[in-house]
């Protein structure tokens, strides 16, 4: 028995290869840190469909109806009751959406991301929600719908870094959620809601805004290595350090990091958080001298998030745009084996007694 399932191969995949060992992320052939560099979320959406989908336009085409379903989804934004926090919010809303195996579930799933989330946000602060503006791409018009004004090219093109960047992941825990609701041909609808719900959990996807908390703790350069002693004195898991999969550095920090640092005024940041992840490094290498701990996605995420004006709290629904691109095209991958997902479990409760 393997009971976290490290150890159990579920599935064969053609969409991406996660390699602990020697920190490497392949998402169709592509390293992670050559799409984040290069490619748009509209590249990667069509990346990762391609195959899946019998009718999959090219991608200037996909960003059309991308923006086209953008548009046509905001309306069910008042169908959502008030009150709740971005993920409920998020969640809610991608329920009300038709749920089939076809392509336009899949680009309406995508489009409506950006349009709940940015929703939410607004409407925590106070504020209306702002209708789409078909014409944009998706990162773009997701920064005007939850600032309220138009991104600069910079701006937009770090927020398709992130998204790209967290696109895919290998069998992590949503995405073998997704998989998995997927099998019983309930619908990608379905299979991203569950996805989502899975994402949530703060062992999953709820650790970016923590990295800001501690960083904010911190304060100061002379505070980071008295804080950080004291933290790990009382046991604290030091948020944004250490992975599930990955031995050595998790290659979506290095791409990410890029990416923030292209945005002008961040440098000052940039370079206090190196220093703090430089003091932990070394702390966790005292503390810990046989187990190796090293940066992961989260560090770099929470400053580029937070460069881009998006509110902590709603950190993991933008995590949630990005990763379902890779939670449909899994959920696809799975229905074309024709297998429903059904594992053993072995039974270690009292046994009847029998006249």
């Amino acid at each position: 028995m393997d009971s976290g399932l490290e150890n159990v191969v579920a599935a064969e995949t053609v969409l991406s290869d996660v390699d602990g060992l020697n920190g490497r992320l392949t998402i169709r052939g592509y390293p992670v840190e050559l799409l984040a560099a290069s490619m748009a979320y509209e590249d990667t959406a069509h990346l990762l469909w391609q195959g899946f989908f019998e009718e999959l336009p090219d991608v200037a085409a996909l960003g059309a109806r991308l923006g086209s379903a953008r548009a046509e989804v905001f309306a069910l934004v008042k169908s959502i009751p008030a009150g709740l926090d971005t993920v409920r919010f998020l969640r809610t809303g991608w329920s009300l959406l038709e749920d089939d195996e076809s392509l336009e579930c899949v680009l309406r799933l995508a489009a409506a991301g950006p349009v709940f989330t940015a929703a939410a946000v607004r409407l925590e602060q106070g504020l209306p929600p702002i209708a789409p503006d078909p014409s944009l791409s998706q990162s773009a018009d997701f920064l005007r719908m939850m600032t309220g004004k138009v991104p600069t090219q910079a701006e937009a093109r770090a927020l398709d870094a992130y998204l790209v960047t967290v696109s895919d992941h290998g069998l992590n825990a949503s995405t073998f959620t997704a998989r998995v609701v997927a099998s019983t041909r309930a619908g990608l609808t379905s299979a991203a809601v569950a996805g989502l719900s899975a994402l949530k959990g703060p062992l999953h996807g709820g650790a970016p805004g923590p990295v800001l908390d501690m960083i904010d703790e911190i304060g100061t350069p002379q505070n980071a290595e008295a804080w950080i002693d004291e933290a790990l004195g009382r046991g604290d898991r030091l948020m944004g350090f250490g992975h599930r999969v990955y031995r050595v550095r998790d290659p979506r920090a290095d791409a990410l990091k890029a990416a923030v640092a292209r945005l002008p005024g961040t440098s000052g940041r940039v370079a206090f958080a190196e220093h703090i992840e430089k003091a932990v490094l070394g702390c966790l290498a005292k503390k810990y001298p046989s187990r190796k701990l090293e940066t992961n996605v989260e560090f770099y995420t929470a400053l580029l998030l937070e460069a881009l004006g998006i509110p902590r709290a709603a950190f993991t629904a933008v995590f949630a745009c990005g990763r379902v691109l890779g939670w449909t095209a899994h959920a696809q991958e799975q229905v074309s084996t024709g297998r429903i997902v059904r594992p053993r479990s072995v039974y270690k409760g009292p046994v009847p007694v029998m006249a």
